[in-house]
Order: C-alpha cells, then sequence, then structure tokens
C-alpha cells in the first residue's frame, strides 16, 4: 500500500495527471483506503503549496497538479462514497473560497470530504464575497459556513465575514470553519471562528463534533 500511495503523491509533486490516474487505479485494485488514497495526493499538493509560497514552483505547475489531483479524484471519489452510510441525515452546509482569492484545489477537497460524509454540500466557489456566503446560508438554512483562505493576503477577509455577521445581528445562527494553506488554530481563536480545519479530514471530524452528529 506505501508504494502506491507514493506513486499517488509523486504524480502530483511530479505534475502528471496521466501518472495519477494510473496511481489511483492501482490503489482502487488493490483496496486501498480511498481516504489514506485522497491523503497522499493532499501531501503533495500541501508540499507544492508550500514550494509556491517560497517561489520554488509557479501557477502553471500548481495548475498542472490540480489536474492530475482532480483526474485521480474522479476515480477515487467513487470509492470514498461507498463508506457512507445511507439514512443519515443532510445537514446543509455553505463553502467557498473568500473574496480576493481564486485557489480551489484544497476547498474542491474539503467539499468532496464533507459530501461523502453526509452533508448537503453548496459550494460557492472561488473569491467568494461575504455577503454571498450569508445569502446562500440564509437561502438553504445552512448550519455551518466554512471559508478557505490560502493566500496572506486574503486571510484577514476571513476576519471580514465573522464581522460581516456580527452586524447583521445573525453570528450566533452559524457555525463558521475556516481552513487554507495561511490559516492557523491561532488565527480561528483570534478571530473567533468556530472551528479550524487544517486538511480535508480534520474538518469533516470538527464539523461533526460542533454539531454533536457521529
Amino acid at each position: 500500500m506505501a508504494d502506491v500511495l507514493g506513486k499517488l503523491k509523486g504524480a502530483i509533486l511530479e505534475f502528471d495527471e496521466d501518472a495519477a490516474l494510473e496511481a489511483a487505479k492501482e490503489a482502487v485494485a488493490e483496496g486501498v483506503d480511498p481516504v489514506k488514497a485522497i491523503g497522499a495526493l493532499a501531501e503533495g499538493l500541501n508540499e507544492l503549496g508550500e514550494a509556491f509560497e517560497k517561489m520554488e514552483v509557479f501557477l502553471p505547475e500548481i495548475m498542472l497538479a490540480s489536474d492530475a489531483f482532480k483526474a485521480a479524484l474522479e476515480i477515487l471519489e467513487p470509492e470514498l462514497k461507498k463508506t457512507h452510510k445511507e439514512g443519515e441525515k443532510a445537514i446543509p452546509v455553505v463553502i467557498g473560497t473568500i473574496q480576493g482569492d481564486v485557489h480551489q484545489v484544497g476547498k474542491d477537497m474539503v467539499a468532496t470530504f464533507l459530501t461523502t460524509a453526509g452533508f448537503d454540500v453548496h459550494d460557492l466557489g472561488v473569491d467568494v464575497a461575504p455577503s454571498r456566503f450569508l445569502e446562500e446560508a440564509k437561502k438553504i438554512d445552512a448550519k455551518i459556513i466554512a471559508v478557505a483562505a490560502l493566500m496572506s493576503t486574503t486571510r484577514p477577509v476571513q476576519k471580514d465575514l465573522i464581522d460581516f455577521l456580527e452586524a447583521k445581528g445573525v453570528r450566533d445562527n452559524y457555525i463558521v470553519l475556516v481552513g487554507g494553506g495561511v490559516v492557523t488554530q491561532e488565527w480561528a481563536d483570534e478571530i473567533k471562528a468556530d472551528g479550524y480545519g487544517q486538511d480535508a479530514i480534520a474538518t469533516v471530524e470538527i464539523a461533526k463534533k460542533l454539531l454533536h452528529v457521529a
């Protein structure tokens, strides 16, 4: 199994979509836990994200790696859905990348994991204004607003969202989860978010914990 996980991570680090597809198919054939398989892909993306911040890799490589991730995810996602328990009530969640930020791979991964965990996920995409988060949350009667930021320049807009909810008098109506490459537990505490998701798996766990669901 370790060999397959290494191939998955390596395919991302090498921006190789074909290799990612083959490794994903191999993982399914060998019965590898899809959570671990997607986790290996995520490790590769996280390493590239760090390299991008240091200007060791550039946007074209990141986009190629994103394509490789998405291709592998198409193979692994059906296996992930098989692990979901039927009959669970779908809890509405609004998710998006905050205004000014167009990164989507990490956010897409969290949305996938929330969906397969039984949540009714409404993905607003990227560059989402605080007012748009609230508009959609009201529309679907969401319990959770999940907000990603992957740039140091856009992280403060997560605080703007919480301040906006406060100003509208609806802050207590929603559980606000924050995450992304530049986000930390300390930042989440500072802006008084309800939870911090270090990665997709952690986000699902904290969402369930805060909602008191199994």
